[in-house]
């Protein structure tokens, strides 16, 4: 018997029909095995696709400056609503379940409304539930403050949950099913011969998940990797024939220790690069003629931080004959305006001469943990655009990623390139 989560998102909840479909995975998890063992099984949900956008509207036309908790209120019932059916839905198959509302649990949030943590998840009546056989239907998305009003976790949150649930389960595993059926060594859609990956660690999916790649919120990849969850990404829209959850079809995200229990010796995956990722929300600025001296780049960066706006490749150039640099730097191409409005009212304090910014621009990243003990990741990368006539704007490294800034016109070129270059492309069948 295991103890399983299990997640589903918006498109794969959006209309009763998909619940049903949802319905027939769940109960498929929770039906008894040929030993005549069940699993424990755990169900978070996000609202219905649109849904929460359409809450989110209905607010901003109630008050322009809405009360975040009661804004909390609202958005937070697209989960409840979707937690319900499926309950119901379950229940029309014969099956034993229930929903449970994070504010029963509950699910302990701190910080703001519209963007709160999760502290502590109160699992004593859950696990109770699941003893007695009854499959749980939780919300995902939001919780409950120490004042006792509803809180959401921003946008993604449901992923998020469902990691924080399984770990208050102590869960064997959190099965994220989403749109896609893994996590490829890049998008698909640039790249046909792109390969889905048996097994990623949590410190490559991390890297992946904040340079652009989508199958996972970032939020809920720390938690993961800070709580020691096995997460799994597979897809909700499978034939009724298609494998087991169990027996692995979709992608593993797992520590360090556990790579060579899932992984054999000749697997592509065991090369030093993982995945290409790209990540066209991206803006660059460039303040020129700063003052190079003492205390001038933090008078930059520290109205940005305290404004909540995260700064990524920073370049400061050679410094001018008289005393000067220029000072350039990456920030989400959505913050752009607000991050030059903030500039400009600081010109003064800062001292630069003129600020020219570009929003044509993207994001390029090459990951791996191979990174670590094999040399010439980054000439191979910075090779590979020259030859292809790509040039670099910007560069930012760790400990397992190499970033570039190129212009955003050769984003699909780029990724195409370094795909092969690196030996990812999967082999002509």
């Amino acid at each position: 018997m295991a103890r399983i989560v299990m997640k589903f998102g918006g498109t794969s909840m959006a209309g009763t029909e998909r619940i049903r479909r949802v319905a027939q995975i769940v109960r498929r998890q929770a039906a008894p095995k040929p030993d005549g063992t069940r699993d424990e099984v755990v169900v978070v949900v996000s609202a219905m696709a649109g849904e929460t956008d359409r809450l989110v509207n209905f607010a901003r036309e109630a008050h322009a400056l809405y009360d975040p908790a009661e804004y909390d209120v609202v958005v937070a019932s697209g989960e409840q609503v979707t937690s319900g059916l499926l309950a119901m839905t379950l229940q029309s198959m014969g099956c034993k379940a229930r929903s449970w509302l994070g504010w029963q649990l509950p699910v302990r949030t701190v910080e703001a409304h519209a963007k709160a943590r999760v502290e502590t998840i109160d699992a004593d009546a859950l696990l109770a539930s699941l003893a007695e056989g009854s499959i749980a239907v939780i919300p995902g998305f939001q919780g409950l403050s120490h004042e006792g009003r509803i809180t959401t976790m921003g946008r993604g949150g449901s992923d998020t949950s469902a990691v924080a649930v399984a770990a208050a389960v102590k869960a064997d595993r959190c099965d994220i099913y989403t749109d896609v059926d893994g996590v490829y060594t890049t998008d698909p859609r640039i790249v046909a011969r792109a390969r889905k990956l048996k097994a990623v660690t949590y410190e490559e999916m991390l890297e992946l998940a904040s340079v652009g790649a989508k199958v996972l919120q970032t939020r809920s990849v720390g938690l993961a990797m800070k709580e020691q969850v096995r997460v799994q990404v597979l897809s909700s829209f499978t034939d009724e024939d298609s494998p087991a959850a169990d027996d692995l079809p979709g992608t593993l995200i797992v520590s360090d220790s556990e790579m060579d229990a899932i992984l054999e010796r000749n697997d592509m995956e065991r090369q030093h690069v993982t995945g290409i990722a790209h990540d066209k929300n991206e803006a660059k600025i460039i303040l020129t003629r700063v003052p190079d001296e003492p205390g001038a780049v933090a008078e930059i960066f520290e109205p940005l931080a305290a404004a909540s706006i995260n700064v990524d490749m920073i370049i400061q150039n050679v410094g001018r004959d008289k005393g000067e640099t220029d000072v350039t730097f990456t920030i989400p191409q959505t913050d752009l305006p607000r991050a030059q409005a903030l500039l400009e009212d600081r010109r003064g304090a800062i001292g630069f001469n003129r600020i020219i910014t570009d929003s044509h621009i993207a994001k390029i990243s090459v990951v791996g943990v191979g990174m670590k003990s094999h040399a010439g990741v980054a000439s191979t990368m910075f090779r590979s655009l020259s030859d292809r006539g790509i040039n670099i704007q910007a560069i930012s490294t760790s400990e397992i990623k190499v970033s570039v800034m190129i212009d955003e016109d050769e984003t699909e070129l780029a990724v195409r390139v370094l795909h092969t270059a690196y030996g990812l492309d999967a082999a002509e069948e």
